[in-house]
């Protein structure tokens, strides 16, 4: 039974523009603006199971997908990846903490002297380069 709602589901376009939307977090009054199309034409469309290339590619323009992304969509891939690459990827909020602590460790003053220390040496090149082509 649940080879059958996979498949049918693999096949219907109407349904992955209507997920794809969601997960976009896009109201069909957003999409059919987009589209340059009624909120009731994006609705008639998610329930269509086929559609020409040529919509199809508007449609993936206008949610921000790829063509293909958008006949190849299946649910449970995102969750696959979203499980297996997001949950697991082992960027934790303290790993990211700590790499910002260790990344600027110089005082903003510092810095500041740096950097118009660089931009002195770089006005003085110009300068060099300028009265040399006179």
């Amino acid at each position: 039974m649940m080879e059958t709602i996979n498949h049918t589901n693999m096949l219907h376009i109407g349904r992955k523009i209507e997920r794809i939307r969601r997960l976009r977090g896009m109201s069909q009054t957003e999409l059919g603006e987009t589209l340059g199309i009624t909120k009731q034409a994006v609705s008639k469309m998610e329930q269509t199971e086929h559609l020409g290339d040529d919509r199809v590619k508007e449609v993936a323009a206008a949610l921000g997908v790829t063509e293909v992304g958008l006949k190849s969509f299946h649910e449970e891939h995102v969750l696959y990846n979203t499980t297996n690459f997001f949950e697991n990827c082992g960027v934790t909020a303290t790993a990211i903490s700590s790499y910002t602590e260790t990344f600027n460790n110089f005082p903003i003053e510092k810095t500041i002297e740096l950097f118009e220390e660089l931009l002195r040496k770089e006005q003085d090149k110009f300068e060099k380069a300028k009265r040399m082509k006179k």
